[in-house]
């Protein structure tokens, strides 16, 4: 017998990566589109939450919280990728299943893991942050996640991030690392934003299986 598709609500769905990933679901086979909540669209998240399984949030770090919770409370998985908010009061809830990542795309978990890597053999590094102009939170997830880990790896030497916001671009990060006579740069470019709708749908199939919750970071699904 065929499992029946999983219902996707998507939170922010006026967005550029609301839409984006409004579309990503109605393309997926295993997947049904059963709301769009956007203040813009006058769906709040309440009118959403009866008919989904599983609702992505792609809003801002002042929501998130408050839409995690909300989903908590009515039972539905959440998957996150808003960043920049406190991620403590979702702790100990079991009500249903978190999941959040600072990046989707795969090619950034990777670029995270190697430069934890090269961390354990560089004294020093500097991470390079780009992203669009409306992105609201700087440094970005992505980067704070990558010196954490790379902090973690080095015996917790702090790594300076710089953030840049400029039109035209979508989201890019580069780890630069230092050594004797050498160097060593790690880059990810993300040109648009499809690049992070495999990560999302993976997030989106598995959050419902985790046995711990909340989980942060695509690489415990990969």
């Amino acid at each position: 017998m065929t499992p029946a598709p999983i219902r996707v609500a998507v939170a922010g769905a006026a967005g550029r990566m609301g839409a984006t990933v409004c579309g990503a679901v109605e393309r997926a086979p295993d997947l049904v589109l059963s709301g769009r909540a956007d203040p813009e669209l006058g769906t709040p998240l309440a009118d959403v939450l009866a008919d989904a399984d599983v609702v992505v949030d792609f809003t801002r770090p002042d929501t998130a919280l408050e839409n995690a919770l909300a989903c908590l409370d009515a039972g539905v998985h959440v998957v996150i990728g808003t960043t920049g908010f406190d991620v403590e009061p979702l702790r100990g809830r079991r009500e249903a299943n978190v999941f959040i990542a600072p990046n989707f795309a795969i090619g950034a978990v990777l670029m995270m893991r190697f430069a934890a890597e090269a961390a354990r053999h560089f004294e020093k590094a500097e991470i390079i942050e780009l992203h669009h102009d409306r992105k609201l939170d700087a440094p970005s997830g992505t980067a704070a996640r990558t010196a954490s880990l790379m902090g973690e790896a080095s015996g917790g030497r702090e790594v300076p991030i710089h953030s840049v916001r400029l039109p035209g671009l979508v989201a890019h990060q580069e780890v630069i690392f230092g050594g004797l006579e050498e160097t060593l740069t790690i880059r990810h470019d993300s040109l648009g934003r499809e690049s992070f709708m495999p990560g999302v749908l993976l997030a989106v199939r598995r959050v419902g299986t985790l046995t711990e919750s909340p989980v942060i970071g695509l690489e415990h699904l990969l």
